[in-house]
């Protein structure tokens, strides 16, 4: 009996063991997540040149990246609403992506919005991923996020 006992007690601390590692496990695994930075807001010749940097943690590649911004004048009004295409985003890879806004005033946005995704696509990626996963920031003045 009391062998009995003792390995009742080895197997249910042994179990317990593996209940926590699991679940410490879980708690340590990121999020998925497509991270996006404004990274740079520069004068161009055309207009306002947008620099970001976009990192897919999302765990698949993503055939094609699209987003719907609001651009904000300094007084707070929206300036205008634009796609800004990112193409192709493999799984794990950081890219960069500039983007000339034709007409706009570098010194004069105080906010950029992303509305939505307008395209999502990719193998096993559902469309709404885009925007759940979506962390942004920025190293610029202008406010940037969802």
């Amino acid at each position: 009996m009391r062998r009995l006992t003792a390995s009742l007690r080895l197997l249910t601390s042994t179990f317990a063991m593996s209940l926590a590692m699991a679940s410490a496990w879980a708690q340590s695994a990121p999020a998925p997540a497509l991270s996006l930075e404004l990274n740079a807001a520069q004068p161009s010749e055309k207009g306002c040149r947008l620099t970001f940097v976009v990192n897919n943690a999302l765990g698949a590649d993503l055939s094609r990246a699209a987003f719907e911004i609001a651009l904000f004048n300094e007084a707070g009004g929206v300036d205008r609403l634009t796609v800004l295409d990112f193409k192709d985003l493999p799984a794990g890879k950081t890219k960069v992506a500039r983007f000339d806004l034709a007409g706009a005033d570098c010194g004069k946005l105080s906010r950029v919005l992303i509305n939505s995704a307008t395209e999502c696509a990719g193998s096993g990626v559902e469309p709404a991923a885009c925007m759940r996963g979506l962390k942004t920031s920025t190293r610029t003045a202008i406010a940037f996020g969802v």
